[in-house]
């Protein structure tokens, strides 16, 4: 008999959702791709739509509906957060109780409500961190593993360690709050200039430009760390229990000055506190893994949560051998919540044996919405969009790796979209990773961002070890590894000195390997290998570029621009196109030009950058 079951996570951040039918990912995605709206809270009820109609079920067929955490258990904990630090919280408080009046202490009837009331079985609930540790066990290839679970804070739970074997797994021990290592790295970012709960992962490409120099400051006067990996925070440095910010005057004075405010130059202080923090969360990482380890006696590792996207730490978590191999589930923030809900109660609750399997059961994370050729003529058709069409794809390809190999910066929208935060090769923008001018042309020029921001590379999967210090696949670059020593080059002695300039952007344009686009700073990168089963077609371009130039490396950053959500339609994708000073737009078998499109002004230009539509 099928069964089917809706995932669902939402009103704290990224809300998505996901469905399993029959043990298997049928779909998922975040609300965010549809509404526009960069991490969008809200009931996901876009992609609730967008699952259902993936898997051909109305709403009424499903067997199951799960939230992936306990509101009640976590309306518990701001309650007696708040009486605790009274009076102090008001404010916070007032904010907070409409939104938990209205509709989070309501959670059914909002479900039911935005299911158009057309479905009446059970609506289950799941801890948070179960629903984190369950989305990284259960689509893992490992029968058997310890499960490292660290985000913000769920319920009450900040981080904990599981065991799972077969269908079942376990919690073992957790931190809990307000002692919470994603907190205190959400402190820095907030601190460095960077919004909470987005720009932890531009705190992490910061620290390689510093030095750790407050790494004694933190563990004397913020945090105790503990050899088991617990820690214990001194709250008289955060204002995040009691207010609207992070930090407070305190912790000001402890790092010479207040924050950073936002889009102000970035001093040697902020890359010296990244560089600080990073090492400290680090550490920390590694003494969890090892208390995990010792607890279960597994020799493989599955990581979630947000603090599990901390690509440098896997890295090196990965090369510290405690464990033979990790998994970490590339939606691992809030957002992966719902998938790990759906398959909670799948195998745990339902006790639904696993299929044995030698890859992740994650299909690439490609799990969203998909275009027919035929809906991106149509839609091309109704613009003034002159486009191309290819019968071939291998004419396609050879055509578009020859305009990356010529320096073109292309647009690639093919299959289904990713679900989580990164770009896997659905929707990704990518070019020429030998082009020394790359990174700052696709920081300044198509993505408008910080420009110390590195690119992450794809390559070519049986090749990754011609390229970088890595021996094993990472098909959703979520680990970090150093470039080979035999690609890197010299500095100069001028190189070495701009390296040493405090302007950013001058060390970002010293050459460091022969391919110098997707190596960092201190010569790292963070990696996606591509094969030809996840991949598909992008393996295939790949290919085609190997062929014209050698190179199996690309640089593959998200197709949006700063401030958006990665795109989700062609049209999203034609806005982006047009709006920035993109080459190349690959829709399917439709490719664009720039130099084809009708010209904008200025402000025409601005407008599609902002969302406006063409009509």
């Amino acid at each position: 008999m099928s069964t089917s079951i809706l995932g669902i996570s939402a009103f704290y951040h990224d809300s998505a959702a996901a469905l399993v039918v029959d043990g298997e990912i049928a779909a998922a995605a975040q609300e965010e791709r549809f509404t526009r709206v960069k991490h969008d809270h809200r009931f996901p009820t876009h992609a609730v739509d967008y699952c259902l109609r993936e898997a051909g079920l109305p709403a009424a067929a499903l067997d199951y509906v799960v939230f992936y955490d306990k509101p009640l258990l976590k309306f518990d904990r701001l309650i007696e957060t708040y009486l605790i630090f009274a009076p102090q919280g008001l404010r916070s408080f007032m904010m907070a109780m409409p939104l938990w009046l209205k509709t989070k202490l309501h959670l059914p009837r909002e479900i039911r409500r935005s299911l158009g009331g057309r479905y009446r079985r059970r609506i289950a609930f799941t801890f948070h961190h179960e629903s984190h540790a369950a989305s990284a066990f259960y689509p893992s290839p490992f029968d058997e593993a310890a499960i490292l679970t660290i985000d913000g804070v769920g319920e009450w739970d900040t981080a904990t360690i599981g065991h799972g074997e077969g269908h079942r797994l376990r919690l073992l021990k957790s931190l809990r709050f307000p002692h919470s290592l994603g907190l205190l790295y959400s402190a820095f970012t907030y601190f460095t200039g960077f919004r909470v709960n987005s720009g932890e992962y531009k705190l992490m490409g910061l620290a390689p430009y510093g030095e750790p120099r407050y790494v004694d400051r933190i563990l004397k006067h913020l945090v105790e760390l503990r050899d088991d990996g617990s820690l214990r925070l001194d709250l008289q440095y955060f204002n995040y229990c009691q207010g609207l910010t992070m930090t407070n005057g305190a912790f000001d004075r402890l790092f010479d000055g207040p924050p950073r405010p936002p889009e102000s130059p970035i001093t040697q202080r902020e890359m010296d506190l990244a560089a600080s923090i990073q090492a400290v969360t680090e550490e920390a990482v590694l003494r969890m893994a090892r208390t995990a380890q010792r607890l279960t006696g597994s020799k493989r590792l599955c990581l979630a949560g947000g603090v599990a996207l901390n690509c440098v730490a896997n890295g090196k978590l990965l090369r510290s051998g405690i464990f033979e191999d990790i998994w970490i589930q590339p939606a691992a923030g809030d957002a992966g919540g719902a998938l790990g809900a759906a398959l909670f109660v799948q195998h745990q609750l339902l006790e639904a044996p696993r299929a044995g399997a030698r890859t992740d059961r994650m299909r690439g994370s490609l799990l969203g919405p998909q275009f027919t050729n035929d809906e991106i003529r149509a839609f091309l058709d109704s613009r003034p969009a002159p486009y191309r069409f290819f019968e071939n794809e291998a004419e396609l390809l050879a055509v578009v790796a020859d305009e990356i190999a010529k320096g073109a910066v292309v647009g690639w929208f093919h299959g289904r979209m990713e679900f989580g935060p990164r770009a896997l090769g659905g929707r990704s923008i990518i070019g020429d990773a030998r082009s020394p001018a790359m990174q700052s042309t696709m920081n300044l020029r198509i993505k408008y961002r910080e420009s110390f921001r590195p690119f992450a590379p794809i390559v070519l999967a049986d090749r990754v070890a011609d390229y970088f210090e890595l021996d094993r696949e990472s098909p959703y670059m979520l680990l970090v590894a150093p470039v080979r020593a035999d690609r890197c080059r010299t500095l100069t002695a001028d190189e070495e000195a701009a390296m040493r300039d405090p302007d950013l952007r001058k060390r970002v344009n010293v050459p460091r390997s022969d391919i110098p686009a997707v190596t960092h700073v201190d010569r790292s990168a963070r990696i996606q290998t591509v094969d030809e089963t996840r991949h598909g077609r992008l393996w295939r371009l790949m290919k085609a570029f190997e062929r014209q130039t050698g190179c199996g490396v690309l640089i593959n950053t998200s197709f949006n621009i700063r401030g958006e959500p990665i795109v989700g339609t062609p049209e999203d994708a034609y806005r982006c196109f047009v709006g920035t000073e993109m080459d190349l737009l690959v829709l399917e078998n439709c490719v664009l030009r720039r130099e084809d499109q009708p010209k904008l002004s200025d402000r025409e230009r601005a407008e599609y950058v902002q969302g406006f539509k063409l009509d």
